[in-house]
Formats: structure tokens, C-alpha cells, sequence
């Protein structure tokens, strides 16, 4: 039987020690703000900005959130971002994605600027972790890392399968796992025989968003799997993209779905408001 990965109880820890960070900052008079930009009504966005919202409360992080109308336009969405990065009261800046399709978000994310990208989706924040430079890392890929960290997984010289290749989890991952020295093979659905690259692997993390995709007989004895996928089925249960109940009984390590991974991508965000807030206070604080 695997050990679970409890990423409920990480992100507890790590807020509670970035709540007194909080209020060190704020003895200094420096007061951390994030600004949320909502385009539209999706309703899993509007339940993850108040999840954001919710974390932002208890650490002691200042919050504004602006909801924009679907029918707005690139230009006043770029608007509102430079707004905001002129705006010395707001330390970090996070455009909820989806936007409407009429919108370009990577032209949206390039506006936004580097001190103040806490999602670490600009191109200057991608570059600087390509190269091994201190940067903001995406939220989930770092969750993941830190869940490494506490577990004391090191990934030097594993076989790392990473299912997916999106810019906010699979592409930035393949830079975080390299940086620990991992072999990486990236599988997506242009991928032929994928289960022969899942078989092989010391460590899964799947990224696809597919119900229960990964099955037992798609991994080896001892496997380390970090489901990344949030998926609500009909019945309104929210499943990840493993198979939890039968790949458990294969694996030494597995995250669960809820309680894994999603925890750690709020607790890396609110990790990321605070570094911004420090970078910008230097001169301020001698932090």
C-alpha cells in the first residue's frame, strides 16, 4: 500500500509559516496585495477565486478582485493589467484563466509585469526557470516540488513521466524536474504506445484532465504518482486522472484527489504574493 501524499496538511504548514511572514512584513508597514482579474462567469473560476480569496483572509495577504464583463475587450483587459502594474499597492497580479475565446491570454500574461507575476506564466518568468535562474514558478508545478521536498523524494536519475504539456503545469514542470536532475519524458495526446512510457516510469505526474485515465496495469511495482487532474463527473464527485483505489495498491507514493496536489497550488500562490511583496520592498524592509 502507498504512502498518500497528504497535500492538505503541507499547505496547512506552509500557511501558517507565511502568515507570520505576514505580519513580520506588516510590522514594517508593508502590507501584501494580490489582484485578482476574473473575465466572464465560468463557474470553476469563480470557485477558485474565492478559494483564493478565502487563503489571502487567513494569512493576512490584502485582496482586491476585478470582475470584467465576457464582452470585454483585449485592449481594456491590457488596460487593467498596466493599471495595475503601476499601482505600488498591489504586490502580485493573477489573471484567472479561462478567458473568453475571443480574448488572446498569452498576450494578456505578457502585459503583466515580471515583479508582480505570481502565477509565473510571463515569458521572463518561464526564460529565467528554463535557465536555473531564481523566479516565480507556476503555482502547481512548484506544489509538486514541494511536495518532493517534504516527502523526501529526490528524483536524481528517476524516470519522471509527465502526462501533459500545458504552459501552466506540464511545460514548467519538465523544467522543475530536470532542475532535479529526473530523466523526462513528456506524453500527450499525440503520443503513440503511451502506456510503454508509463510502465517503465519511477514517477508519474498526470496533467490531462481524463477521469481515472491512469489504471493499474499502466504502471510498475513502487511507482510515485502525482495526480495533478481535477475532474467533476456526472455525479458531481470530483475524481483525479489516476485510478486512485487500484494504482494505490502498485505504487509507494500517490497524491489524493481533493486533499493532494490542489491545496499546494493555493499555498504556492499565496508563497509567491509574499516573495513579489519582498522583492518590491528591499530598500524598505532590509528583508
Amino acid at each position: 500500500m502507498a504512502v498518500i501524499i497528504d497535500g492538505k496538511s503541507l499547505a496547512k504548514k506552509i500557511r501558517e509559516e507565511l502568515k507570520e511572514e505576514c505580519n513580520e512584513l506588516k510590522q514594517k508597514n508593508i502590507n501584501p496585495k494580490l489582484a485578482v482579474i476574473m473575465v466572464g462567469n465560468d463557474p470553476a473560476s469563480k470557485v477558485y477565486v474565492r478559494n483564493k480569496s478565502r487563503a489571502c483572509n487567513e494569512i493576512g495577504i490584502d485582496y482586491e478582485e476585478f470582475i470584467l464583463e465576457e464582452k470585454t475587450t483585449q485592449e481594456e483587459l491590457i488596460d487593467l493589467i498596466k493599471k495595475l502594474n503601476n499601482d505600488d499597492s498591489i504586490n502580485g497580479i493573477l489573471l484567472q484563466s479561462p478567458i473568453p475565446k475571443n480574448l488572446n491570454i498569452n498576450e494578456a500574461f505578457k502585459a503583466i509585469t515580471y515583479i508582480k507575476d505570481v502565477d509565473g506564466f510571463t515569458p521572463s518568468s518561464v526564460g529565467k526557470l528554463c535557465i536555473g535562474e531564481d523566479t516565480f514558478v507556476s503555482c502547481t508545478p512548484y506544489g509538486v516540488m514541494k511536495m518532493f521536498d517534504e516527502y523526501n523524494i529526490d528524483l536524481t536519475g528517476k524516470d519522471v513521466v509527465i502526462l501533459g504539456r500545458s504552459n501552466i503545469v506540464g511545460k514548467p514542470l519538465i523544467q522543475c524536474c530536470l532542475q532535479r536532475n529526473a530523466t523526462v519524458t513528456v506524453c500527450h495526446s499525440k503520443t503513440k504506445n503511451l502506456a510503454e512510457h508509463t510502465k517503465r516510469a519511477d514517477v508519474v505526474i498526470s496533467a490531462i484532465g481524463k477521469s481515472k485515465f491512469v489504471k493499474a496495469n499502466m504502471v510498475k511495482d513502487g511507482v510515485i504518482i502525482i495526480d495533478v487532474g481535477i475532474n467533476r463527473g456526472e455525479d458531481g464527485k470530483i475524481t483525479g486522472d489516476v485510478d486512485f483505489e487500484n494504482v494505490e495498491q502498485k505504487a509507494s507514493y500517490i497524491t489524493p484527489v481533493p486533499g493532494g496536489v490542489g491545496p499546494m497550488t493555493i499555498a504556492m500562490l499565496m508563497n509567491n504574493v509574499i516573495k513579489a511583496t519582498k522583492e518590491q520592498n528591499k530598500e524598505k524592509s532590509n528583508l
